[in-house]
């Protein structure tokens, strides 16, 4: 969710632009650590990845409008890395959920544990006295 954040603050049209260098370098620095951990999800020779940690490694250049472009290239690819990320893991998840085991619900282990207090209490009461 904060990578889509962070590339709206870019990419959306209604989002202000940044003013200053250091909000250029803030943006870029977020989306490179955007594609940082994105790239732990994706096999490293996917050409989506290898284009974000291209873009991402280069500096932010000098000058007003390269600085905008080298934003908005960046949040593009990040944004891709993202849905690439997104397939990735809804794949992973199908083939998960085929080998998944059933895991019991919250209310089903109380009732286990319940029973079984009960039961030890019951052990306890008729064993006799001495």
């Amino acid at each position: 969710m904060a990578t889509a954040e962070t590339v709206a603050l870019v990419l959306d049209e209604e989002s202000p632009l940044p003013e200053t260098a250091a909000d250029v370098e803030d943006l870029a620095r977020r989306l490179r650590g955007h594609i940082h951990r994105l790239g732990v999800t994706v096999p490293k020779e996917t050409p989506v990845l290898r284009h974000a940690q291209q873009l991402g490694s280069a500096g932010v250049p000098d000058g007003y409008v390269p600085r905008r472009v080298y934003l908005v290239q960046l949040a593009k690819a990040t944004q891709e890395l993202a849905a690439a990320a997104e397939t990735r893991g809804s794949d992973r998840a199908k083939q998960q959920g085929e080998r998944r085991r059933w895991t019991p619900r919250i209310n089903v282990l109380r009732g286990a544990v319940f029973t079984l207090a009960l039961a030890c209490l019951v052990l306890a009461a008729s064993v006799p006295r001495a």
